[in-house]
């Protein structure tokens, strides 16, 4: 029964759905309880440091639940996006109202959807990537897939990372750095990647270029069949679930840089370069995100088996809690730059 407790992660498309379907001030269910009814939770329950003997990781990754928990996600997004969208254009509703299902929707996506497709995205198998990368289309963000596992993991906690927040760094502003610096690093990356393989732009393997027609496509169709308020509600729903993404890579490796070695190159990636956090709320809703020292240092372990280390830096909350006091630099500022190691706000 233990395994089960990740079908807590549906509680955010169950709370929008709620909100969906009877309106009124329910469509702001979903923010209420992602980052007020959460984050509550986290300060009651208690920190889980426990890390899974050999025996129980190898019994763990035998058990498919795991991974059919991530597939399901898939048309749960996909259903709660059409169904907002069709009440948004097929009912009478008040404009608050649309806004509160703009912003549930958005959250889904951000956290049912773009969370998910990054667990999947760094799995071997074909069909779990695709699934992955259609969970980023609905955030317009599919891109995310090349910069981030062939950018991100390279050069995280580098000034050369896009997704690494410099210290003193506000979130707004590095919503927009990160933004327009991954969309082109993702380009450069996939370029280098036809040049190696003598591929030209027009390639078939141009994953990029189909990325850009898949996206546009999409929102085409939706602009076709349910007009300008469907359009809408697509696109902004979708700039909600890229900015929560952008919010938790903040939060992430936020003021955490490597050294450079005596050769001039950086450290390799240790579990001191990402902010981890064991509360027990965000890690079962986030499917182990918030164990991202472990992810960054062996990307390739799935989300039921990430260990916690005693070396990594420890966020004083969960990462739900922590996106809302990024929401405020000066009170973010100090409670996280005193625990930012001295000699990475050293390094120029």
């Amino acid at each position: 029964m233990k395994d089960l407790k990740y079908l807590a992660a549906f509680s955010i498309p169950v709370a929008a759905w709620i909100g969906l379907f009877f309106k009124g001030n329910l469509v702001f269910l979903t923010p209420v309880f992602a980052f007020i009814i959460i984050p509550l939770l986290e300060l009651v329950f208690p920190i889980d440091t426990h890390n899974l003997s050999s025996g129980a990781v190898e019994n763990k990754l035998k058990r498919k639940i795991f991974d059919w928990l991530l597939y399901l996600n898939l048309p749960v997004v996909y259903g709660l996006l059409f169904f907002g969208i069709f009440e948004a254009t097929n009912s009478t509703i008040e404009t608050y109202e649309l806004i509160g299902m703009i912003i549930s929707i958005g959250i889904v996506l951000g956290v049912n959807g773009i969370n998910v497709a990054h667990e999947l995205g760094h799995r071997q198998n074909t069909k779990e990537r695709f699934i992955g990368k259609a969970l980023l289309l609905p955030s317009q963000y599919m891109h995310f897939y090349v910069e981030h596992n062939f950018g991100h993991h390279l050069h995280a906690a580098t000034p050369e990372d896009p997704a690494t927040a410099r210290y003193n760094q506000s979130v707004y502003s590095f919503w927009f750095t990160s933004v327009f610096r991954q969309y082109s690093s993702a380009w450069k990356i996939q370029n280098k990647l036809l040049k190696n393989n003598n591929k030209g732009f027009f390639s078939f393997k141009n994953d990029m270029l189909w990325y850009v027609l898949f996206q546009i496509s999409y929102l085409l169709i939706i602009l076709f069949v349910f007009g300008n308020i469907g359009f809408l509600f697509a696109l902004t729903s979708g700039i909600i679930g890229f900015l929560l993404l952008e919010t938790v890579n903040y939060i992430e490796h936020y003021g955490l840089l490597r050294l450079k070695t005596k050769s001039g190159r950086y450290e390799r990636v240790k579990e001191m370069h990402s902010w981890n956090s064991n509360h027990i709320v965000g890690r079962i809703v986030l499917y182990e995100l918030t164990r991202h020292s472990d992810h960054h240092f062996k990307s390739s372990k799935k989300y039921q088996i990430l260990d916690c280390h005693d070396e990594s830096p420890q966020m004083p909350f969960g990462y739900p809690t922590s996106m809302v006091l990024a929401m405020l630099p000066p009170l973010w500022f100090r409670i996280m730059n005193k625990r930012v190691p001295k000699e990475m706000v050293l390094i120029k």
